[in-house]
């Protein structure tokens, strides 16, 4: 009898695992959808981007097409969409025929429901009045709107191509548009910025009335622009103290004003949460496709190609050879690390009869020895159904506790 191959043993395991997989169902209900598409990077940029132009989107939603079909064919699910999210990248550079073709893809292989939450990342100088009316025509009822501050001057920092007058004539077409639903996302902690000029920016934003705003202190990443120019300079970015105080001003104001300071970086007005980012913080399944996308299914957190070659190739190989992208299995604690970590940064924090029926009892025992100092201290509660972070402390030292909680646990 003849030796199979270790490629050809390989590629066995992977088409039975495939048609394991295939008489399953999924009762994933979210899909994260990576358009990687940008004019330029952003100077605090890490993600997965392109500046190539139209001829190379053709062929990348062709590619994502394709994907679509692959995941749905790997793992069907069982009920339709509850929330769809662009992100990116810039969402809103993207074509709307292209846009509209990616839509009945998901519409045709997924299902959404009736009331799915459909957000589209954007930045102000790629949005039309027209444009936004095709949005809200094909069923997106959610716009995400990169502002990040309201000085000209911040902005040419932050290597944004936008204007503020923009920011004003975007928010304009968005409320014409008759999409209801729109978030401002903001940053704290840019290099040179004052409490001055964010409390200023957190007036704009205000006044523009979103139904959801997100504030950002700046991270510092790796290998972008803002790693090369700041990482020796550090006395150009404003202090801890300041950053702290433009954290709580944020709080202050945006509660004021009417919004749930519901999570960590985000307020909304009551009942328009990001019903999509909930299902990221409540360490739910989801479905993520495109370069760069992660996909959390079946205890299995799969990355996809941060390159768009190596992304393209990835899905002739699975197309051609069938062997879909894997990653190992998380293990039970590596599991209730990612419930903590993610459940500790909402308000509604962590249903600990969810925690007793997922995780068994010594590793809910050690959980608790490791958070206790944090409960002692007043920034953690533990009480009858829920364990959260007690806002502001809770949440400024954050990541404190999840440093200490990786340390221990991992």
């Amino acid at each position: 009898m003849a030796i199979l191959s270790e490629t050809q043993q390989s590629v066995n395991l992977q088409a039975n695992l495939e048609k394991q997989t295939m008489n399953s169902y999924s009762n994933c209900s979210s899909l994260y959808v990576h358009i990687p598409f940008c004019r330029r990077r952003c100077f605090y940029c890490d993600f997965a981007i392109t500046t190539a132009g139209v001829a190379l989107q053709e062929k990348y939603i062709s590619a994502l097409c394709q994907e679509l079909a692959l995941v749905h064919r790997q793992l069907p699910n069982s009920q339709p969409l509850q929330t769809i999210y662009f992100g990116g990248g810039t969402p809103s550079l993207l074509p709307i025929s292209l846009l509209a073709k990616v839509l009945d893809a998901i519409a045709n292989l997924f299902g959404m429901a009736e009331n799915c939450e459909i957000s589209l990342e954007a930045n102000p100088d790629s949005l039309e009045f027209p444009q936004l009316r095709a949005y809200a025509k094909l069923g997106i009822n959610r716009i995400s709107l990169g502002v990040q501050a309201f000085q000209p001057e911040l902005l040419q920092i932050c290597g944004r191509d936008h204007t503020v007058d923009q920011i004003y004539r975007a928010v304009d077409y968005i409320h014409k548009s008759g999409i209801a639903n729109f978030n401002i996302d903001l940053i704290s902690g840019l290099p040179k910025q004052t409490l001055t000029d964010w409390e200023y920016s957190l007036d704009q934003a205000l006044q523009l009335s979103p139904t959801h705003v997100s504030v950002y202190d700046l991270i510092i990443e790796e290998n972008t622009a803002f790693a090369k120019r700041y990482g020796h300079q550090k006395h150009i970015l404003p202090s801890e103290e300041t950053t702290v105080s433009m954290y709580l001003l944020a709080r202050e104001k945006l509660m004021d004003c009417g919004y749930d300071h519901y999570e960590i970086s985000n307020f909304a007005h009551p009942s328009y949460q990001c019903r999509h980012n909930l299902n990221y913080w409540r360490n739910l399944e989801f479905y993520g496709v495109g370069m760069g996308a992660t996909s959390y299914l079946q205890k299995q957190r799969i990355d996809r190609p941060r390159k768009m070659r190596d992304y393209l190739q990835m899905i002739t190989a699975w197309q051609e050879q069938g062997i879909p992208p894997s990653a190992p299995l998380l293990s039970p604690r590596e599991e209730l690390f990612d419930t903590v970590m993610q459940g500790l940064r909402l308000a509604e924090g962590i249903s600990l009869v969810k925690l007793a029926t997922e995780f068994e009892a010594p590793l809910i025992t050690r959980l608790r020895e490791i958070l206790e100092p944090f409960v002692a201290r007043g920034w953690l509660k533990w009480q009858g159904d829920r364990l959260w972070a007690v806002p502001p402390d809770g949440w400024l030292f954050s990541d404190t506790i999840v440093g200490q909680l990786y340390q221990a646990l991992l």
